[in-house]
């Protein structure tokens, strides 16, 4: 067997189990939208976007990009004791 799968092994293999959490994603996604108050300045809702922005775009490295969409910037002095 191949290291990696052809695009249409892959999705033969893969088409149900993605097609599930899309799904799973709409429907979290319309349970915030329709829940009661506004979140319009929380971070988590922008890191959701770039996320979904990622997966709709031609790059070759989604999984990666969409890592970094919810990883917190670098600081070099983050595990210093007594850092200001």
């Amino acid at each position: 067997m191949p290291r990696t799968l052809n695009a249409k092994a892959a999705l033969d293999r893969h088409f149900l189990e993605t097609r599930g959490r899309i799904l799973e994603i709409a429907a979290n996604l319309d349970r915030i939208a329709g829940g009661e108050g506004d979140s319009p300045n929380d971070h988590r809702l922008t890191q959701l976007q770039t996320a979904i922005d990622i997966l709709r775009s031609n790059r070759p490295d989604k999984a990666a990009a969409c890592q970094m969409a919810f990883s917190l910037s670098y600081e070099e002095a983050w595990n210093v004791p007594n850092a200001k």
